[in-house]
């Protein structure tokens, strides 16, 4: 079977192994979707058999499991209409697909360069950004204290920025500066959480405010890495950060 096939058939699998998880009943929802996301490593593994190895190019494997992790809590938040699970059903299908051909392109590229590198990280940061985004509003929608919420933000952001960082050098080995860049950031996002736990905003408008700092974090780093980090770089990204903080200011009701 070749690749492209094995995509669309982990991505068809997966699909359906998600609906099939949709209707057990709520007891077992939380296992199975983390055994869905522990099949979705599997699938992953058998796709990219000819290029995945016993090195760092394992971390491409991260992603797809949070992916699965955050649309299925991102679900249980959803209301039952087919009207807002069906689109959502689709995005994880897509998703997956999406995932497939990056991780591919990951992987293939720590051995030689390809042309589609380029294209395969903007994918992959959007991608990235999704998956903050959904596992930021399943984290909020617990409703608990700071100090649960900063340690299950940063476990979490720890191993998706690594990913996010390590598609830029591609090392087969640990790097210390993607090391260094992927606590950093966990540790800002999670300074931020904390923030958002004594602001009186919903739950999306905080997981969006989450995202966008960890798009700052993600997109500077990488700058960095790249040895792009210049001050027009620095300007933008903080303009984006003031822009959205603004406007989070001005949509949340103060009234007690």
């Amino acid at each position: 079977m070749s690749k492209r096939k094995r995509f669309i058939a982990s991505s068809i699998i997966l699909s359906l192994g998600f609906i099939g998880v949709q209707i057990l009943p709520d007891q077992y929802k939380i296992l199975s979707i983390t055994v869905l996301a522990v099949v979705t490593e599997l699938l992953f593994l058998w796709s990219l058999r000819e290029s995945i190895e016993a090195n760092m190019t394992l971390v491409s494997l991260v992603l797809p499991f949070f992916y699965t992790i955050g649309v299925g809590f991102f679900w249980f938040l959803l209301p039952v209409s087919i009207f807002a699970q069906i689109p959502i059903l689709f995005l994880y299908g897509f998703g997956i697909y999406a995932l497939c051909l990056t991780s591919n392109i990951y992987t293939v590229s720590a051995i030689r360069t390809i042309a589609l590198l380029r294209a395969a990280r903007g994918v992959g940061f959007v991608l990235t950004l999704l998956t903050f985004f959904l596992i930021f509003d399943a984290i909020l929608s617990l409703r608990l204290w700071a100090f649960y919420v900063a340690p299950l933000v940063f476990a979490v952001s720890v191993p998706i920025y690594f990913q996010g960082f390590w598609a830029f050098n591609l090392d087969k080995t640990i790097s210390k500066d993607v090391l260094g860049l992927s606590l950093i950031g966990s540790l800002v996002v999670a300074e931020m959480a904390v923030a958002i736990f004594f602001w009186p905003s919903s739950v999306v408008v905080g997981s969006l405010f989450l995202t966008v700092a960890a798009y700052m974090v993600l997109g500077l780093g990488q700058a960095e890495l790249e040895g792009r980090l210049f001050p027009q770089t620095i300007r933008d990204y903080l303009i984006t950060g003031i822009a959205v903080f603004l406007g989070m200011l001005f949509a949340t009701h103060w009234a007690g």
